[in-house]
């Protein structure tokens, strides 16, 4: 595996967040059950604009729905976490991760009109802006294998986004992604870390 979770805490424990939560939606009714996503904290936009419960903004960030679901968000936060966490230190990357969850969680509920939503998603693709826009303050003194990672990232980010509108609001939450990599992004421009040329890293595969 190209990172070690020891050397990223964060990431560490916010996976096994995830892991625990979905292991209790499944013990409780399912996660594709509605009433359970509804009962852990799925996001849905009546109940937040209408009723006041803004804290499911946060808590439908650590919900999945189905296996595959999890499967896929808990080894992009694997990548994409550890990466930009050893870049930019795990303070830094917990303020993106959930200030870029929110702004999705927040998208989704403006651009859905109904229905829920749930998944870490929204801040994943905070990650990922963030990580393109660190590396984007520091073009001119990129290695070249920083170089490479940053067009595989702006590549990926490319493809996941036009994967999403193919495929349709009703399966994958554009806004959610959207929102979390624009506010991503801005936040990498905004915060130091350390040099990408002065640590090896290895790219998401």
């Amino acid at each position: 595996m190209p990172f070690h979770l020891r050397s990223s805490p964060v990431t560490a424990v916010l996976l096994i967040a995830i892991a625990v939560l979905f292991l209790v939606e499944t013990w409780a009714g399912g996660s594709t059950n509605q009433q359970v996503l509804y009962a852990f904290g799925a996001n849905e936009p009546i109940s937040v604009l209408q009723q006041g419960q803004w804290w499911r903004l946060f808590t439908s960030m650590f919900l999945h729905i189905g296996f595959a679901h999890v499967l896929l968000n808990g080894w992009a936060l694997y990548q994409l976490g550890s990466l930009y966490e050893m870049a930019v230190g795990s303070s830094r990357m917990l303020m993106v991760y959930l200030a870029s969850g929110l702004a999705g969680s927040v998208a989704s509920v403006l651009w859905r009109p109904e229905g829920l939503s749930a998944g870490a998603s929204g801040a994943i693709f905070g990650l990922l802006g963030a990580m393109i826009a660190f590396l984007l303050r520091r073009r001119d003194r990129l290695t070249p294998y920083a170089k490479s990672l940053l067009g595989q990232l702006v590549v990926w980010a490319g493809i996941n986004v036009f994967f999403g509108f193919s495929i349709g609001s009703g399966a994958i939450d554009n806004a959610a992604h959207l929102g979390g990599c624009a506010a991503g992004f801005l936040m990498g421009l905004l915060l130091r870390g350390r040099e990408p040329e002065t640590r090896p890293v290895e790219a998401p595969v």
